[in-house]
C-alpha cells in the first residue's frame, strides 16, 4: 500500500488505529481525520527493518520514515489484539517466577486437581509447571479469619534475597483463605518489592475467588506472563507516547494499556477475532455464525449465537485458568506450518515457520509451509498477495523457489 509523504496540513488530531498482531502477520486498519479508512499488512516480525511491527505498520500509514518520532497529538487512540503473551505461553519464554505458599504446600499446584484427561494412559506425562522455584513461609490465617500461625517474615526476608540472587524476578503468592482474608499474601507481597521482584501477583488481587489450587494457577500464570507483556505494552506506549492505547482482552473486552495484565490476555488476538466477525455478520444481517480464524501460526474457531460464549475455567497449553475468556478452540495449524517428508510420508506441522523466517516463498530461506503448498498449486497467486517481502520489504512471495523446493524434494 503507498501512502503520501506526512505534510503538516495532516497535522490535525483523530487517526484512529485498529490492530491485529498474530503470529506471523500484524493488520491494520486506519481512520483518517476525514474518515477515509486505509489498510496495511507486514510481517510481525522483520527485525532487519523494523523492532516492532504494529509501531512500523502506523509509521508507514502516516506516511513517516520508520525510524521517524510520531508527532505528539496527531493519533487519537489505538487499539490491539496481540499474541504476545499467548505466544510466551505455548514456548514457555515467560518470566523466571518465584511461588509463595503455606508451609505444607510446596506440591499443591504439581498436584492439581487429579483430573485425568486420558484415563486409559499408561504413562502420564505431566505438563511442565511454569514457575521455577516454590518456598513454604511459615504462617497460617484460618477460614474464619483469625491467625492460627504468625507470618514469618525474616525466612520471607531470606527466601526472597536467595530467590532475586538466583536470578528469579516474578513472585507468585499464593496462601490459605487469603481470597477473603489477604494479610498475610499482603504483607509477603511488600517483602517481595522490598527484595527487588519487578513482578509480584498476590491470589486475592489476582484471583479472589475460593480454591486455592485455580485460584494459585492464575496467580503463577499473571506473574508468568505479566512481566513480558508489560515490556511490550511500555515499548509501544512509548513510541505512541500521549495516544490513548487499550488492548483487547481474553474476554471481549478492552483496556487500557496500564491495566492489562497476563492472566487477561492469552486469547487476545483471537478474541478479536471473534468480537469483528460476530459484528461484520450481524451488519450484514447473519445473527448466528460460526468464525473460523485462520491465520500463519494457527487456526481459531468460535460460535457466536446472539451471544458470546465464555469460559471462565480453562486449560491452554497444558496451564490450567481461572480468568473469564471467550469459548474459543485454538489448533496449531496455519498457513505457516512446516511439511515435513520423513522419506515415506509428508507430515503438516505442528511446528510453524512464523513471520521469521516464515514460508519458503517469503525471501527469506524459510522452510516449505502449507502457503507454499497453496502457492504452488495456483491457490494463492503472487500477484494477488501483499508484496510486503525481501530485504526492501517490497517483493511479492517468490513461485520459483516454492518449485525448486517441491522439485528437490520429490
Amino acid at each position: 500500500m503507498e501512502n503520501p509523504p506526512f505534510t503538516s496540513d495532516r497535522l490535525s488530531p483523530g487517526w484512529q488505529f485498529w490492530i491485529d498482531r498474530g503470529g506471523t502477520f500484524t493488520d491494520i486498519v486506519a481512520r483518517a481525520p476525514d474518515g477515509r479508512l486505509t489498510t496495511h499488512k507486514l510481517l510481525s516480525e522483520n527485525p532487519a527493518r523494523y523492532d516492532d511491527a504494529a509501531v512500523a505498520g502506523i509509521k508507514t500509514m502516516l506516511g513517516l520514515a520508520l525510524d521517524a518520532p510520531i508527532p505528539p497529538g496527531l493519533i487519537d487512540c489505538v487499539k490491539m489484539g496481540t499474541t504476545v503473551a499467548t505466544n510466551a505461553l505455548l514456548e514457555r519464554k515467560g518470566e523466571r517466577t518465584l511461588l509463595v505458599v503455606d508451609r505444607g504446600f510446596a506440591d499443591a499446584l504439581r498436584i492439581g486437581n487429579q483430573a485425568r484427561p486420558r484415563l486409559f494412559d499408561l504413562k502420564i506425562t505431566l505438563p511442565s509447571l511454569l514457575h521455577e522455584e516454590v518456598v513454604e513461609i511459615a504462617g497460617r490465617i484460618g477460614a474464619d479469619g483469625g491467625e492460627i500461625t504468625p507470618l514469618d517474615e525474616e525466612a520471607a526476608r531470606r527466601a526472597f534475597a536467595a530467590a532475586r540472587a538466583r536470578g528469579l524476578a516474578a513472585c507468585a503468592i499464593v496462601r490459605m483463605h487469603a481470597w477473603k482474608y489477604p494479610d498475610h499474601e499482603r504483607r509477603l507481597a511488600e517483602l517481595a518489592r522490598a527484595a527487588g521482584f519487578a513482578q509480584v501477583s498476590a491470589s486475592h488481587a489476582v484471583s479472589p475467588l475460593l480454591r486455592l489450587i485455580p485460584r494459585g494457577d492464575t496467580t503463577v500464570v499473571d506473574a508468568y506472563l505479566s512481566p513480558i507483556l508489560r515490556r511490550y505494552v511500555d515499548q509501544v506506549a512509548e513510541a505512541l507516547a500521549g495516544t490513548r492505547l487499550y488492548f483487547m482482552q481474553s474476554h471481549g473486552g478492552l483496556a487500557e494499556a496500564r491495566h492489562f495484565q497476563g492472566k487477561d490476555a492469552i486469547l487476545s488476538g483471537p478474541a478479536g477475532g471473534i468480537v469483528g466477525a460476530a459484528r461484520t455478520a450481524e451488519a450484514a444481517g447473519f445473527p448466528r455464525i460460526i468464525g473460523f480464524d485462520m491465520g500463519g501460526t494457527s487456526t481459531d474457531v468460535a460460535l457466536y449465537d446472539g451471544t458470546f460464549e465464555r469460559a471462565f475455567e480453562t486449560e491452554i497449553a497444558g496451564v490450567r485458568l481461572r480468568a473469564p475468556m471467550m469459548a474459543i478452540n485454538t489448533v496449531a495449524a496455519g498457513g505457516g506450518s512446516i511439511l515435513h517428508f520423513d522419506g515415506a510420508r509428508l507430515r503438516v506441522g505442528p511446528d510453524s515457520a512464523g513471520a521469521n523466517p516464515g514460508p519458503a516463498s517469503y525471501r527469506n530461506n524459510g522452510p516449505l509451509t502449507v502457503t507454499d503448498a497453496n502457492v504452488c498449486l495456483g491457490k494463492i497467486q503472487p500477484k494477488h498477495f501483499p508484496a510486503i517481502f525481501g530485504a526492501s520489504g517490497d517483493l511479492p512471495l517468490d513461485a520459483a523457489c516454492v518449485r525448486t523446493k517441491f522439485a528437490d524434494l520429490a
